[in-house]
């Protein structure tokens, strides 16, 4: 279960967060980390607060954009302290942990932490099946990035232990996040083409109908189902 697991640390500002994340996620055997486009990487300060948990950081992949990050990943989560206008489903780290543990175990699942000061920007969290969020003193409620994947890893780490793979597969597998940006695509475009959404005053409609999708999951078969259906209606239009 913890090798399905990609942490993914989206503009790190501090190369010191990256290492005591390094150290986190080792602390609870998990290996994968991804880093999109951080300030300051490789740099020592990463190192000496990863402590030995240098072969972490050695094997860490650097991109330029989530899309390359999450572009193999079938189940995307994104950490949130916020709430939004238009609410996601939300879970905590032990709900989140026991959703995975269900997953395929050829699954890929990302989990996104953003930049130190901001956090994931509206449209990394619009990429996301789930958004978590760390139950915590509403008063001071600001974890640090090391503390926040220390926090979900340990859950993650717990639920492994009493992991069982499912005895029936799936039929087929679900889509990836580079399929599901397919069809969004490929769905805003018949929808404009048509006239039902008007890029001029969207009215938040291509968000509500992505966080629809992306809670429904579909699976690879059920992607082509659609996307047959938007080209059928593209080929009818005159």
């Amino acid at each position: 279960m913890l090798n399905q697991i990609r942490i993914i640390l989206i503009n790190t500002s501090h190369p010191g967060n990256i290492g005591s994340v390094a150290r986190a996620m080792k602390t609870m055997g998990l290996g994968d980390l991804c880093l999109v486009s951080p300030a300051q990487f490789p740099h020592h300060k990463a190192y000496e607060l990863a402590s030995n948990a240098s072969d972490v950081l050695d094997q860490a992949t650097v991109v330029s954009t989530v899309d390359e990050a999450i572009a193999d990943c079938a189940f995307v989560i994104g950490t949130s302290a916020r709430s939004r206008v238009i609410p996601w489903p939300v879970l905590t780290p032990r709900e989140l942990a026991e959703k995975i543990k269900k997953e395929e175990s050829e699954s890929q699942v990302a989990i996104l932490f953003g930049c130190e000061q901001s956090g994931l920007t509206n449209e990394e969290l619009q990429r996301c099946h789930y958004h978590i969020q760390i139950p915590a003193n509403p008063a001071y409620s600001s974890l640090n990035i090391a503390s926040a994947v220390q926090i979900i890893a340990y859950e993650l780490f717990v639920a492994s232990l009493g992991r069982v793979d499912q005895e029936e597969a799936m039929e087929y597998r679900v889509a990836s996040a580079n399929e599901m940006e397919l069809f969004f695509q490929h769905l805003q475009d018949v929808l404009v083409e048509v006239e039902f959404l008007k890029l001029s005053a969207p009215r938040k409609l291509m968000t509500r109908l992505r966080r629809l999708f992306m809670r429904a999951r579909p699976d690879v078969n059920e992607m082509n189902i659609l996307r047959g259906i938007l080209t059928a209606v593209q080929g009818k239009k005159i």
